[in-house]
């Protein structure tokens, strides 16, 4: 799928200096970040959001929790999501990181470069040092594919 011109131009039409454009990337990595814990989550909790699912009732979603990241584009406050039964344990935001320098420039590369699943899920265990499931990585690159996109198609 192709992004238009004219998403591209709605995206930045009020970009007129390079803060703009800061703005413009801190605001797709946040959106990309929080796609991707949601991707987690639906992972660890085995079903889709909005699905009602009578062995997965013991756990479910429940809100979220604010946390400030710093990034290289500077400083990004995250919605992270929560499970009923606090199980929910992140990997590309681990709970108490506070510094997130370059993995989202990492995955975002990876996708762009059009890595298999397999390949992606040891390219991040290379860098989180631990496995990671293809399950968990399929729903990753789900939940930030459109933003991916968007991301590559930008000046």
């Amino acid at each position: 799928m192709d992004i238009s011109q004219q998403v591209i131009e709605e995206l930045t039409k009020d970009c007129k200096t390079q803060e703009d454009f800061n703005e413009l990337f801190r605001a797709l990595k946040k959106r990309g970040l929080e796609a991707a814990l949601a991707g987690e989550l639906t992972d660890h909790l085995g079903y889709d959001k909005h699905i009602r699912h009578r062995e997965c009732r013991s756990n479910s979603r429940n809100g979220y929790s604010k946390k400030q990241v710093t990034t290289a584009h500077g400083p990004l406050e995250l919605e992270v999501l929560r499970d009923r039964m606090g199980e929910f344990e992140p990997q590309l935001m681990g709970r108490y990181l506070t510094r997130f320098d370059g993995v989202d420039d990492k995955i975002i590369a990876l996708y762009a470069r059009g890595l298999s699943v397999q390949d992606i899920q040891s390219e991040l265990a290379e860098l989180y040092g631990d496995a990671i499931s293809t399950t968990l990585i399929s729903n990753v690159t789900a939940a930030v594919l459109d933003d991916v996109r968007i991301w590559q198609s930008c000046p």
